[in-house]
């Protein structure tokens, strides 16, 4: 296809099925960081206003940089045999649409982001995802390692990933820490083989003497992490544990507690969002028998050590036994969906990816 039969597909808009996107940004000059008492980059609080809502549906974008941080961007899962990919060195449509091009072959993506959270990680995630979306690239993974950053752009950021199917990813030797944990949170799936940190926040440039007066400070933050978590599937209560740690140290997550939190695997939210829309399309009756496979899959096909094809012939065989494919709902086979809701297990270090199903919405793993 040519470069100008793409772009004049590009500039009809987006698909009318893709979610609601968020609100834009604010003008807001209050900074809380999260990052472990380390200093952010500012340059972009000069911007004088937000960039119009309905900009993402056009091809004349504001100027944004990446100020703390490197993206790339790779059309395969597999970054221990392929690395991460094409660097991505703009956030202006054209180079965007040329990075992402090759994408559209594999109909997956993969953003590596290693970085602070600040307004050009927004940006990033945002712009990407707006082109992901015109190209129908529909499966999305942000493979992420970050210390953290800004709090109020992480929940900005992290409203433009609930509104864009991404699965999230922390693999081996990365981090996602303080800011970061709240990226985390908005993924539809979340598959984490690294480190997940928190600790308390802090405000930029804080004018506070006494502890009632940094308190007050950030009752409001606090506030909003809050209804954040709650809105995206995560407990509320991770904030009140994020502000007994000291800004200097890091509490690491056990798995038990990143599950406990609702901050690994499937994002419950999503989960149900999902449910409520399958039961619309397809009708209770299909519903309860795509859960009773479920359980039966999970019983029955994942059995410790048991391989792809293997678990894939099972999955096929329980297909039959409860009714799919099912003619009065064509193209929900009771696998895609399992394999949606799953999953795809995380690739180590020197290991190829595994080749079992493979999502729909969300491409990424729970561990």
């Amino acid at each position: 296809m040519s470069r100008l039969l793409l772009l004049m597909l590009l500039c009809l808009g987006l698909p009318a099925c893709e979610r609601a996107q968020p609100a834009p940004r604010s003008g807001t000059d209050v900074v809380t960081l999260g990052n472990q008492g380390e200093t952010t980059s500012t340059h972009e609080r000069a911007r004088i206003a937000p960039p119009p809502a309905d900009y993402l549906s056009g091809t004349h974008w504001p100027t944004a940089r990446l100020h703390d941080g490197a993206a790339w961007v790779s059309c395969t899962d597999d970054y221990a045999a392929q690395g991460d990919g094409r660097p991505v060195e703009s956030l202006d449509f054209l180079v965007l649409v040329d990075t992402l091009s090759p994408c559209r072959d594999t109909g997956l993506l993969r953003l590596r982001y290693r970085g602070n959270i600040g307004p050009g990680f927004t940006a990033l995630v945002e712009r990407v995802g707006a082109i992901a979306r015109r190209m129908d690239i529909r499966d999305r993974i942000l493979d992420i390692d970050s210390t953290g950053g800004e709090v109020e752009e992480a929940i900005r950021a992290g409203d433009v990933i609930a509104g864009s199917q991404w699965a999230i990813w922390v693999r081996e030797r990365s981090v996602c820490h303080s800011a970061c944990v709240l990226v985390l949170a908005a993924g539809d799936t979340r598959s984490i083989a690294g480190k997940v940190g928190i600790h308390r926040l802090i405000r930029q440039q804080s004018r506070a003497t006494t502890r009632r007066e940094l308190s007050a400070e950030l009752a409001d933050i606090t506030g909003q992490v809050r209804d954040y978590l709650a809105r995206n599937g995560a407990a509320s209560a991770l904030a009140d544990q994020m502000m007994t740690i000291p800004n200097r140290d890091l509490r690491v997550l056990t798995a038990d507690e990143l599950a406990g939190f609702g901050l690994s695997g499937t994002n419950a939210v999503q989960d149900d969002l999902d449910r409520i829309t399958l039961m619309r399309q397809c009708g209770d009756d299909f519903v309860r028998r795509r859960d009773r496979f479920m359980r039966a899959f999970d019983s029955n096909c994942m059995k410790p050590g048991e391989g792809a094809e293997a678990m894939q012939a099972c999955g096929h065989d329980l297909e039959q036994r409860f009714g799919f494919p099912d003619a009065h709902c064509a193209g929900r086979g009771a696998l895609d969906q399992y394999a949606q809701r799953a999953g795809q297990a995380l690739p180590l270090s020197g290991q190829s990816p595994p080749r079992g199903p493979r999502p729909g919405a969300a491409t990424g793993a729970v561990d």
